[in-house]
C-alpha cells in the first residue's frame, strides 16, 4: 500500500470518541476546551517559532522534525500540514533546493540531508520510536557535525511533543484530509504568524 492509499484509508475513519468537536486533526482537540486550545497552540510556538536557548535551527528546519516524527508515527494530519509548513518555509527563506527533501521525509528517507540535519532528525526519530534507545553516540553525532547543545535539546522536545499531538489526532480518530492540497492556504498563515497569532484552531483545513 502506498502512502497515497495510506492517507486515503486514513481519511474514511470517523472520529471514535463521542461528542468530538467538528473540527479536523488537531484542531478537534484544540476546541475540547479553550484553555487546551491555547496551550497546544501556545507549545507549537515555543518549539516551533520562538526563540529557544541556545538552538540555531531555521523555522523551517524544525518544522523538518515535526514532520519526520509525524511521519514515523503514521500521523497524516500532522505529517502532511507540517510539510505544508516547512516547504512554504523554505520558499521565503530563498531555500527551495531542499523541498525535495520534505517529501523524502513522509516516507523517513534522511539521506538527503546534510550531517548536521541528518543527525537531529535521526535523534527526534530514535525519541519517537523509544527514547531510552538514544545514545550517547547519536547525540554526538549531531554536536560532531556543527549541533548545539540546544539544537539536540530543541530536537527532543519537537520529537516528544509531537508523539503527544500525534496521538491526539489518531487516538481521537480526529478528520483527516485525503490530500495535501488543503494544507496550502493555512501554510502561508503559520509561516507569517505562527500558530497562536493565526488561530491554527479555526484555520486548519477539514476534509
Amino acid at each position: 500500500m502506498t502512502r497515497d492509499d495510506e492517507r486515503m484509508e486514513r481519511a474514511t475513519q470517523p472520529p471514535l470518541v463521542g461528542g468530538l468537536p467538528d473540527a479536523p486533526g488537531i484542531t478537534a482537540a484544540m476546541a475540547l476546551s479553550p484553555a487546551l486550545g491555547v496551550h497546544l497552540r501556545g507549545l507549537a510556538d515555543a518549539l516551533l517559532v520562538d526563540d529557544f536557548p541556545g538552538a540555531t535551527l531555521r523555522r523551517a528546519e524544525r518544522e523538518m522534525i515535526a514532520t519526520v516524527t509525524s511521519a514515523g508515527n503514521d500521523c497524516f494530519y500532522c505529517m502532511d500540514s507540517h510539510a505544508a509548513f516547512a516547504s512554504e518555509l523554505l520558499d521565503r527563506d530563498g531555500d527551495t533546493a531542499r523541498k525535495p527533501l520534505v517529501d523524502e521525509l513522509l516516507v523517513g528517507a534522511l539521506d538527503g540531508f546534510d550531517p548536521k540535519m541528518r543527525a537531529l532528525l535521526n535523534v527526534a526519530s530514535v525519541v519517537r520510536r523509544n527514547p531510552l534507545e538514544l545514545s550517547a553516540a547519536d547525540v554526538e553525532a549531531a554536536t560532531s557535525a556543527g549541533a548545539t547543545d540546544g539544537d539536540v535539546q530543541l530536537a527532543v522536545c519537537i520529537a516528544s511533543a509531537f508523539s503527544m499531538y500525534n496521538r491526539l489526532v489518531d487516538g481521537l480518530r480526529a478528520m483527516t484530509p485525503p490530500s495535501t492540497e488543503p494544507y496550502a492556504e493555512p501554510a502561508k498563515r503559520i509561516a507569517e504568524h505562527g500558530y497562536s497569532r493565526a488561530a491554527a484552531a479555526s484555520e486548519l483545513p477539514r476534509r
